[in-house]
């Protein structure tokens, strides 16, 4: 489970005294402690699940690659290496993510499985792709997929 992985990562970046780890690892765990605050509000006891855990994770690296393409654009080319040297950071905690061909692959199925047929199923598509890949797939190119397929 990703709660119990991060103090463990935290301590052994201290021990490295490897500071943009430690800073991340730092980040992350307030991060997670900002959505558990707001689902124990919702009812939620024991906070989010591991799912959303790594919905939380896919957020904060596609908020990176976004701020690198500012920084390039901007010329702060070591701002925009830090953000990159965060994401292999983060990336630690994710699994192993599907390829095009194979995200494609997987929106067809998850398609044909649901039997949708038009854009009005998109949202029920999307859903199980969230269910079923939550942390393994890069949902803004599957959304596009899923458009096209279903005729947008």
């Amino acid at each position: 489970m990703i709660r119990e992985q991060l103090p463990d990562a935290l301590k052994s970046a201290l021990k490295e005294k490897d500071q943009r780890a430690v800073s991340t690892f730092r980040l992350i765990m307030a991060a997670l402690k900002d959505r558990d605050i707001a689902a124990r509000s919702k009812g939620n006891a024991d906070g989010i699940g591991d799912d959303e855990i790594l919905q939380m994770l896919q957020t904060m690296v596609k908020q990176r690659r976004e701020s690198i393409t500012m920084y390039e654009k901007g010329g702060r080319l070591e701002l925009a290496e830090q953000e990159a040297e965060e994401i292999k950071i983060i990336q630690r905690f994710l699994p192993e993510q599907l390829d095009a061909a194979a995200t494609e692959a997987a929106v067809e199925k998850t398609i044909a499985d649901l039997g949708a047929t038009g854009l009005k199923d998109m949202g029920g598509v999307m859903g199980a792709l969230r269910d079923n890949y939550a942390g393994q797939m890069d949902f803004g190119r599957a959304s596009g997929i899923v458009k096209a397929r279903l005729g947008g």
